[in-house]
């Protein structure tokens, strides 16, 4: 009776006879690499979103920096310009889409300062609202 030969993979650690076998009837080389080709689209989309989502939060952040140095500012009288040391505030980069807006509060010895912040856009096509903080000092 003539001998079989199997191929086994000797990763499984299989035998001939009475162990676990595992029989290749081709080669799945570059299968992997070509699944996270079609993945990485999303992981793209994903990461940038994100970066997004992180660059709105600043420009949050910084219209609230904004608002609140231009009402210090403009709460003294004789301290200079609030909408100048607002922008001068904030990141160089951001500085250029801002306006702020100077006037009275609710009560007369008050000044309120807002700050509107445009957002800038990462994804292509994509604009957003400009957002706005506003801060209220006393008068000095």
């Amino acid at each position: 009776m003539p001998v079989r030969q199997w191929r086994t993979d000797p990763m499984v650690g299989g035998v001939a006879h009475g162990g676990r076998s595992r029989f290749r009837c081709g080669s799945d080389r570059g299968q992997t690499a070509v699944e996270f080709i079609g993945f990485l689209p999303f992981l793209i989309l994903i990461g940038m979103v994100v970066i997004q989502l992180g660059i709105a939060a600043y420009a949050i952040q910084q219209s609230g920096t904004a608002a609140r140095t231009a009402a210090r500012i403009a709460s003294h009288d004789h301290a200079g310009d609030g909408a100048a040391a607002g922008k001068a505030a904030i990141s160089d980069w951001l500085a250029g889409g801002t306006d702020i807006t100077i006037g009275v509060g609710d009560h007369y010895d008050e000044v309120k300062a807002t700050a509107e912040v445009r957002v800038p856009s990462i994804i292509p096509g994509l604009d957003f609202d400009p957002v706005q903080r506003s801060s209220i000092m006393p008068r000095d």
